[in-house]
C-alpha cells in the first residue's frame, strides 16, 4: 500500500513539472501586437511653400548724368559713399560756360546802355510834342526805340541767367541723400547729356527684389505678409508685402521680377544683401500626410497601409511636393485607405499590428 502510494506521489509530481514547463511556452507562442498610430486619407487643400533668393534695393534707384556735354575735371565720390541732397559728385570743364556767362552780362549791359539813350530821347519828344515843336511822326519813332531798348534788356538779362544756369550744370549733384551704387566714368572723359555718371540709391524704404518662374506668379502669394530672412543669419528676419508684379518675363531666364516692400527692415538689411523669401503660392487639392509616414521599399518611396484585419502592407507611393512637416502625394493612396503614421520602423509586409486608441481619423 505504502508502494502505490509512493508511484502516485511521484507521478503527481511529474505531472506538474509538465504542466509547468509547458505553460510559458504556450504563453510565448502569442508575441504583443506592434502598436501604431494611423490616419484615414483624405483630399486636403494645401498651397505649395516656396523659397527664393533674392536681394536687396533702395525703394528709389536714380541714375544721375549732366545736362550738358563737357569734360569731366574732377570725381568727388565713389561707389558705397553717402551723399547728401546738394553734394557735389562731379565736375566738368567750366571755362566755356564761364566765357558765356560773361559775355551774356556785357551784353545785358550793352542793352541797359542802349535802353537810358533811348528814354532819354522819347522823354524829349514827350515834351516837345506837347507844344508843338516836334512831329508826330518823331515822336513815335522814339517811342518805337524805347520799347525795342526794353526788349532787348530784357532778352539779355533772360541770355544772363541761362548762360548762368548752364554754368551751374558743369556741377553734378546729388538731389537726394543715398549711397551710390555704380559710377560709369572717370575724370578726364568727355560725357555727352543724359549719360549716366553715378547710380544713386536713395534713403528710405527698401525692396527686396525676386526673379520669379511666371507659372508662380499666376496669383499672388497666399501669406501676406512674406517671410525675408538674411542669408548671412537666418536668425535676422522681416515681413514683406508684395508691391509690385512685372508685366513682362525676361527673354533671357524666362522670369517675372517681383518687388516685395520690406516692414521695418533691420538695419542688418543692407543694400545688396542676400535674403531669402518664403511664401506659399496657388491652392490645390491632394493628398497632404505627415513626414513621418514615408518609407523606403524597393529603393522607392512608400508608405504602410492597414488592410483587413490590422495586416499593414508596403504601398509605393507618387511624391509631388515636400513642405514644412507635410508629405504632398499625387498618388499611391486614395481616400479612405488608412496609412500608418508611427511605428513603421518596426513593421513587415503581412505584420498584424494594433492601432492605438484615438490615433485614428
Amino acid at each position: 500500500m505504502s508502494l502505490t502510494r509512493t508511484i502516485a506521489g511521484a507521478l503527481c509530481a511529474g505531472a506538474s513539472v509538465v504542466i509547468s514547463a509547458v505553460v510559458p511556452h504556450a504563453q510565448a507562442a502569442e508575441p504583443e501586437l506592434v502598436r501604431v498610430r494611423a490616419v484615414t486619407v483624405e483630399m486636403s487643400q494645401f498651397s505649395r511653400e516656396i523659397q527664393l533668393t533674392g536681394e536687396i534695393q533702395a525703394r528709389i534707384q536714380t541714375n544721375i548724368a549732366f545736362r550738358i556735354t563737357g569734360k569731366i575735371i574732377s570725381r568727388a565720390v565713389d561707389v558705397g559713399d553717402h551723399v547728401t541732397a546738394d553734394q557735389v559728385l562731379a565736375t566738368l570743364d567750366p571755362r566755356d560756360e564761364k566765357s558765356d556767362v560773361e559775355n551774356a552780362k556785357a551784353a545785358v549791359a550793352s542793352a541797359e546802355a542802349v535802353l537810358v539813350q533811348s528814354k532819354t530821347n522819347f522823354d524829349r519828344q514827350q515834351s516837345l510834342i506837347a507844344t508843338g515843336f516836334t512831329t508826330r511822326a518823331a515822336y513815335d519813332q522814339a517811342k518805337a526805340s524805347l520799347d525795342v531798348a526794353m526788349a532787348q534788356v530784357d532778352a539779355a538779362k533772360a541770355a544772363l541767367k541761362t548762360a548762368g544756369e548752364q554754368l551751374s550744370y558743369t556741377e553734378l549733384r546729388a538731389g537726394a541723400e543715398g549711397i551710390i551704387v555704380a559710377r560709369n566714368a572717370e575724370a578726364g572723359e568727355v560725357v555727352q547729356p543724359g549719360r549716366t555718371i553715378f547710380t544713386l540709391a536713395q534713403d528710405g524704404p527698401r525692396d527686396a527684389i525676386f526673379d520669379v518662374y511666371e507659372l508662380l506668379v499666376s496669383g499672388r502669394p497666399r501669406t501676406t505678409p512674406v517671410d525675408i530672412f538674411l542669408q548671412a543669419d537666418p536668425k535676422v528676419r522681416a515681413t514683406a508685402t508684395v508691391r509690385e508684379v512685372s508685366p513682362t518675363v525676361d527673354s533671357k531666364s524666362g522670369t517675372v521680377r517681383v518687388k516685395l516692400g520690406l516692414i521695418d527692415a533691420p538695419p542688418e538689411m543692407t543694400l545688396g544683401a542676400a535674403v531669402t523669401g518664403r511664401a506659399r503660392f496657388g491652392r490645390d487639392e491632394a493628398v497632404v500626410l505627415p513626414w513621418s509616414a514615408l518609407y523606403e521599399w524597393q529603393g522607392k518611396p512608400a508608405v504602410w497601409v492597414l488592410g483587413e484585419g490590422n495586416r499593414v502592407s508596403p504601398q509605393i507611393v507618387t511624391i509631388e511636393s515636400f513642405a514644412t512637416k507635410e508629405l504632398i502625394l499625387s498618388g499611391g493612396v486614395k481616400p479612405g485607405d488608412k496609412v500608418v503614421t508611427a511605428g513603421i520602423q518596426f513593421l513587415r509586409p503581412g505584420q498584424t499590428v494594433a492601432v492605438a486608441q484615438g490615433e485614428s481619423r
